[in-house]
């Protein structure tokens, strides 16, 4: 992605504009998405209220199954736009669906020159464009490692970066198999946004293991929290109920010190 031009920088502050409404079909497809969210799999959300109004901005989320863009676009009013693998907009009529809600075509491989202008013209134009560091769902709802690429993305694109994390949803759609839609529950709380200069000081490498530490504290506390409501029986005990091992010992020291 060297030899592409470097786009103009946006901000690291939140704007004060106001963007374009969303288009009558984004709103109608969010509102029925939050619909069947609530009523199959009684969606929670935490922190939507405090998610900035305005201003480009990257949401960082873990990934656990297909039902993962649609909850994070549906439990905050921020319009969202996404980022698809190119194979999905083979099908003219699906392509057109996808296209108008805001997803950008991106290449297997992540190499895409053309797709990371785009999401950075999308950045200037003060717009949210979600990102799953991981580049692919999980294969057993823990958390895996983010991609380097993540670190280029953020470093070209200079504005703020908004944890995300989910739960509850690789039991609700586990990669290769059907979705489930009888007695799951998924939750998904937003973070508080990171401007650039903090996420970036001590270079990409602990940039990313910042993004990492905050998607996972929230992501184990929301697994405690479904826990707790289900009585004990869900999320099913697995691989998600330890924390990625690179992040225990500072998981585990935030929770001794509070």
């Amino acid at each position: 992605m060297s030899d592409s031009p470097t786009p103009t920088p946006t901000s690291t502050s939140i704007s004060s504009t106001h963007p374009p409404k969303p288009t009558l079909l984004y709103t109608f497809i969010r509102w029925l998405a939050g619909v069947l969210l609530r009523l199959i799999y009684r969606c929670e959300r935490f922190g939507h209220q405090d998610v900035p109004a305005s201003g480009a901005m990257l949401f960082a989320c873990n990934h656990q199954s297909y039902l993962d863009p649609p909850m994070v676009s549906t439990m905050t009013s921020r319009e969202v736009q996404f980022i698809a693998r190119s194979g999905l907009f083979s099908f003219k009529p699906f392509a057109w669906l996808i296209t108008n809600l805001n997803s950008i075509p991106l290449r297997d491989d992540g190499g895409d020159v053309a797709a990371i202008k785009e999401i950075i013209k999308r950045l200037d134009e003060d717009k949210a464009v979600l990102i799953f560091p991981e580049g692919s769902r999980s294969e057993n709802g823990a958390l895996g490692e983010f991609k380097r690429g993540v670190a280029l993305l953020v470093k070209r694109a200079k504005c703020p970066v908004l944890p995300v994390a989910l739960e509850g949803s690789f039991d609700a759609w586990p990669k290769g198999s059907a979705p489930r839609f009888f007695g799951k529950r998924v939750a998904i709380r937003y973070g508080t946004p990171i401007p650039y200069d903090e996420l970036m000081k001590d270079g990409p490498d602990a940039a990313l293991l910042r993004l990492a530490r905050e998607i996972e504290t929230m992501r184990m506390g929301l697994r405690e929290y479904l826990r707790k409501k289900s009585g004990g029986a869900y999320p099913a005990a697995g691989p998600g109920d330890s924390p990625r091992a690179d992040l225990a010992p500072a998981l585990a020291a935030a929770a001794s010190a509070t």
